[in-house]
């Protein structure tokens, strides 16, 4: 309490000294979003793929096909009368997170970006291990993006050109295996 307090009081002696310590603890679980009181509608619908690598001990690496996280929520929402703020939020918060932190080179500068990094490897890794099995040790996702359509515009027959397409470098998981 003592740690959130100082984060949303005023500036002080003790929140100056102590910012990167409060920092640390209070972003991850209790970071705050004002979009509740100015929205900000999505223009892009984002597709995060994963896929996987998994080094044989007589040297070939495995790559496996990509598989679709964002289609696994949605999925998951569609097909529930309640679904969870989880189920709908966690990968796209974790990517916006990963985004924020990382810009468009995929650097990690700072401990959150390494924090964000980790957190979207580990539900990625956590999901592809829960859906397809297998060992790996690696995985890598690509983000595509394609814009929504304005409301009341005429939908053409093809689909829409990516707006993004953003290939990210592949990341060392701890062991995988179901």
């Amino acid at each position: 309490m003592v740690l959130v307090f100082l984060h949303v009081a005023p500036a002080n002696t003790l929140s100056k000294r102590y910012s990167p310590q409060i920092n640390a603890w209070v972003f991850p679980f209790f970071e705050q979003n004002w979009r509740l009181f100015a929205p900000d509608p999505e223009s892009v619908n984002r597709q995060i793929l994963v896929r996987t690598a998994h080094t044989e001990r007589d040297g070939p690496v495995q790559v496996s096909p990509w598989f679709d996280l964002t289609a696994v929520d949605s999925s998951a929402v569609d097909h529930q009368a309640f679904p969870s703020h989880t189920a709908q939020n966690m990968l796209r918060r974790a990517w916006a997170g990963y985004v924020d932190s990382h810009g468009g080179d995929d650097k990690a500068r700072t401990e959150r970006a390494l924090m964000m990094q980790k957190y979207l490897s580990n539900i990625a890794a956590d999901r592809v291990a829960d859906r397809r099995g297998g060992s790996f040790d690696f995985i890598q996702l690509r983000v595509v993006a394609l814009p929504i359509a304005v409301p009341g515009a005429a939908a053409g027959d093809r689909p829409p050109k990516p707006v993004e397409n953003r290939l990210l470098p592949w990341w060392k998981v701890t062991h995988h295996a179901k």
